[in-house]
């Protein structure tokens, strides 16, 4: 058996550990196009385990019989990613090709050992499978939301580790807001994200999207309905502005300062009760603050 090379040192980052995750082939197509690199070794098929705590539990099984034909053909060309687990070692990335492997009656596949702690495991774990073709828009950026959440990557750092525009990212984190419905029509295929981004700011994006599928309308249809919205409705008389006292103003102060937006405090008279609300200047802000907003949680 091959004596395995030296680890490379960890806490690098997210860039670091992008470049341990390879995209799976899921065709010979694809293998012959993909550049192979070298294991640290080849290690007994039946040693190998999955993750238990592999975020992706689905495998279409026409993509794993044709990933299968590739391996019987070609062998696995991008070696798993595991680190060692007592006798065996654990896949981190590359459940797939094990997959693949054990249906192409492999008994030995090449492995990179890395010596990753479990919650390096699932940064991998969750950057691998937005590396995958065949997320759908929610998925992608569920795994987006959860390198922001679970490990406080920021936009701009996704956007240059991943490869992909700070724009992109922003646009698919906002599919997020959607209702559950419309969220349920865009994975199933009913809904593309460039309908799904056109609803994103509507009141009734629900009642929208099933008009948008009934009527097969396209993108640029459902930009124009979605900025219809509902009628104007006379605006209210205003009431007298009243005047905040100074502690109010304090307070409106501080909580300005603390989360860099405007913030204003409305304090009902002769109540305990009043309303708070908080102006942000661009999208960036908005993400901030419902980062902020969700991290208590």
């Amino acid at each position: 058996m091959a004596k395995p090379t030296r680890n490379r040192g960890l806490g690098r980052g997210l860039s670091a550990l992008m470049a341990d995750v390879a995209e799976e082939p899921t065709s010979s197509a694809t293998t012959e196009q993909t550049t192979a690199r070298r294991p640290d070794m080849m290690v007994p098929i039946e040693q190998v385990v999955p993750n238990p705590d592999q975020p992706r539990r689905s495998f279409t099984q026409s993509q794993l019989d044709e990933l299968a034909n590739s391996v019987k053909e070609k062998g696995i060309i991008q070696p798993l990613i595991v680190r060692r687990s007592g006798d065996n070692f654990e896949i981190v990335a590359g459940e797939r090709r094990w997959r693949a492997a054990q249906m192409a009656k492999l008994h030995e596949i090449p492995v990179l050992v890395r010596d990753f702690n479990d919650t390096e495991v699932l940064e991998v774990a969750i950057i691998e499978n937005i590396q995958r073709a065949d997320l759908n828009p929610i998925e992608e950026a569920a795994g987006y939301r959860q390198l922001m959440d679970r490990f406080g990557h920021t936009q701009e750092k996704l956007a240059e580790a991943l490869g992909k525009s700070r724009s992109h990212i922003a646009n698919l984190l906002r599919l997020l807001n959607l209702p559950e419905d419309v969220r349920s029509m865009l994975s199933e295929g009913q809904l593309s994200a460039g309908h799904a981004r056109a609803l994103v700011t509507a009141d009734n994006a629900s009642a929208l999207a099933s008009r948008i599928v009934k009527e097969g309308l396209s993108v640029r249809e459902t930009e124009k309905l979605a900025k219809q919205g509902e009628p104007e409705k006379a605006p209210k008389p205003k009431k007298p502005a009243v005047e905040k006292d100074a502690d109010t103003k304090a307070l409106e102060g501080d909580l300005s300062a603390a989360l860099s937006m405007k913030v204003n405090v409305n304090h009902v008279a002769g109540t305990e009760g009043g309303t708070l609300s908080i102006s942000y200047k661009t999208l960036e802000e908005l993400d901030d603050l419902c980062r902020l907003l969700s991290a208590g949680r």
